[in-house]
């Protein structure tokens, strides 16, 4: 039998929430004051039990890819975070143990991105498990990075390596089989994306549009040359590929329409290419070239040979 809704959030919530303006989750709403010149930056995601993560999946990592997916659409703006709201809605079969560890995962991260919980909800459901959480931030007046900013000419540009969460959902859902250690390694990539935070700090001033890839590669890209009204060349030779994808049969779709990768895609002028290319070792992050905007309004894909492709898929849409 798990604890109350009062008594859990008592024990377990309130001391993950240690910003003045949280009040101690004593009272229904937090206090924020912004800081002079900046905009708020707000971003909400949920998660459901068996369609954004398997529901024996570790509690600790579910709670920080909660956490960590949200931060990573304030990367995506160039924002830097300041807290977060929390909504559960549990089953009566999560125990007290369960809670524990979820709540030490979110005390970790609160921790590595300096964040604390300002408030949510906690309500009873007979399922599945669902999460939603909404992240703060806040941006330079002005500077934010949005997706209706690429233009023609403009180079495409890729935080990381690409397509490995996709395949390290399939090596747990049975449907890859991969040796160790690159097994380990994708399995981590599904379960505890990265947010790519002080890139995009970093990227103000030098992106013109950005976004994170949560659907995949391709939709995302979607997004950016819509709203910008343009047209994009994506070229497969230049995709990033990690050690533990690049040898694995459907790496490549994978890169393409995988989810939850959660690198930043960004569009800059070739004129900022050396200032990106210097933020590699600064960042310790890999950033590779792999396209570029064009007049028109679609997406084409193209091998090393300059010959289009139809991808096996676009990304994932849930309706």
């Amino acid at each position: 039998m798990a604890e109350g809704e009062f008594e859990f959030i008592a024990r377990r919530l309130r001391p993950l929430a240690g910003a003045p303006g949280a009040l101690g989750l004593i009272d229904d709403a937090a206090l924020l004051d912004p800081r002079p010149g900046t905009q708020l930056v707000l971003t909400k995601d949920a998660m459901v039990a068996g369609i954004h993560f398997l529901p024996d999946d570790p509690p600790d990592q579910i709670a920080q890819k909660l956490l960590r997916v949200n931060l990573s659409d304030l990367a995506a703006m160039g924002a830097e975070p300041i807290g977060y709201l929390l909504a559960l809605a549990r089953p009566k079969v999560i125990d007290d143990e369960w809670l524990a560890t979820f709540c030490a995962g979110l005390a970790a991260d609160n921790a590595a991105y300096e964040v604390s919980l300002l408030g949510g909800d906690t309500v009873s459901t007979p399922g599945p498990l669902t999460l939603s959480l909404t992240a703060i931030g806040d941006v330079p007046k002005g500077a934010a990075l949005l997706r209706a900013g690429a233009r023609p000419g403009d180079d495409i540009w890729v935080s990381g390596t690409l397509g490995d969460a996709a395949l390290g959902l399939a090596v747990l859902q049975a449907k890859l089989e991969v040796e160790e250690p690159a097994r380990e390694n994708l399995i981590e990539r599904y379960r505890l994306p990265s947010p790519r935070l002080a890139l995009g700090q970093a990227l103000r001033g030098l992106a013109h549009a950005a976004i994170d890839i949560s659907d995949g590669l391709l939709a995302d890209l979607g997004h950016i040359v819509e709203a910008s009204e343009a047209g994009a060349d994506i070229h497969t030779d230049l995709l990033p590929l990690s050690d533990a994808a690049k040898d694995l049969a459907g790496a490549q779709d994978a890169a393409l329409s995988g989810g939850d990768d959660y690198e930043l895609l960004f569009t800059a002028p070739p004129s900022e290419r050396d200032a990106i290319e210097h933020l590699v070792p600064k960042l310790r992050l890999s950033l590779t070239r792999i396209g570029a905007v064009r007049t028109g309004s679609d997406l084409r894909v193209v091998d090393a040979n300059g010959r289009a492709i139809e991808p096996t898929s676009r990304g994932w849409q849930h309706f």
